[in-house]
């Protein structure tokens, strides 16, 4: 249920550790990750950090990955796992905070998760995965809503349907 989950939540953001606490959110496109990480930050001092965010961000950086970056987006192909991953770090270490991170959208496949294993494993804890679901046609509407708003080359039908 909705609040035995918030209840775990509650528990993992109390917790100390070493290592930066990570709880992964997924769900569909337009599922409102976005909306439900921004609820979770002001209830419990989460970072909230999404990975299509940072990849966006990279991509219009015109940096030595933007071109890739941008061709993968298009395409609604999963960018390289290393590719993202080290701007999931950079994005932690940015912050200033050992703490708490929300990391939105990733992984998205297995190779994603076995690269966080691989480069992450030692730098953070991941507690939790947060999966939120929602009708594929509300979720469309939410897309083709956000789309004209944002414009963002991803949120095209064709995309929508591979992610």
């Amino acid at each position: 249920t909705r609040s035995s989950d918030l209840a775990r939540l509650s528990y993992f953001a109390r917790m100390s550790a070493s290592k930066p606490i990570v709880v992964f959110v997924l769900g569909n496109p337009g599922v409102g990750k976005g909306t439900q990480c921004g609820l979770i930050v002001e209830k419990y001092g989460f970072v909230h950090l999404s990975a299509g965010d940072l990849l966006r961000t990279e991509r219009k950086r015109k940096s030595e990955h933007g071109e890739l970056i941008e061709s993968y987006m298009r395409e609604g192909k999963i960018v390289p796992v290393e590719i993202t991953i080290k701007l999931i770090e950079n994005a932690m270490k940015a912050t200033g905070s050992g703490g708490k991170f929300l990391v939105d959208g990733f992984p998205r496949n297995a190779d994603n998760l076995a690269g966080w294993e691989r480069e992450m494993r030692d730098k953070a804890d991941v507690r939790a995965l947060l999966y939120i679901e929602a009708p594929d046609d509300v979720c469309w509407e939410r897309v083709q809503k956000r789309s004209r708003e944002a414009n963002r080359v991803d949120d095209s039908r064709e995309t929508f349907l591979k992610r």
